[in-house]
């Protein structure tokens, strides 16, 4: 009996030093991630214009690219990396432009960041989860307001997910 208590003493009082051997997080899954894309395609169709979204999870993989029919192959990966630099900063691509001019030549030569204007980050409860970018229409600004009708049209699921 004497050893059972002694491991369950054990047991309990080296919990705390493992805690930290495991990370819980949440990331977009790809159904959100899939209708947030064709939403914002939708959105811009619906102003005439041909664009591409791209959805990335928290650690900036692609979970969702989507051309629309006649979208130049390039907006695909002008539209991922407008989505990294939304998800690095935390705030929308074109923000982020405008603050940091001090460092946008710089960043646009990181790898797969690119300072335009079109990148949103998506936050869950406080928690960035993802981001999106769009791009094909003429001008950044238009391409944004293509994700920003996207996340308002599920912000109902956004928000549940919470």
């Amino acid at each position: 009996m004497k050893k059972i208590w002694i491991f369950a003493l054990t047991a309990f009082t080296s919990w705390p030093v493992f805690a930290s051997d495991l990370v819980r997080e949440s990331s977009i899954g790809m159904e959100l991630a899939r209708d947030l894309a064709t939403e914002a395609i939708l959105a811009c169709r619906a102003d005439g214009y041909s664009v591409s979204a791209v959805v990335v999870d928290r650690h900036g993989n692609q979970r969702v690219a989507l051309r629309d029919d006649v979208a130049s192959k390039f907006t695909l990966q002008i539209a991922e990396e407008k989505a990294n630099a939304a998800l690095m900063s935390g705030i929308n691509s074109g923000t982020f432009r405008e603050q940091r001019a001090d460092i946008r030549p710089e960043m646009n030569h990181v790898n797969g960041i690119l300072m335009m204007v079109g990148g949103v980050p998506i936050t869950v409860g406080g928690s960035r989860v993802g981001a999106m970018g769009v791009s094909g229409a003429p001008g950044g600004e238009r391409d944004e307001v293509c994700v920003m009708t996207a996340l308002d049209k599920l912000a109902d699921r956004i928000a549940f997910a919470e």
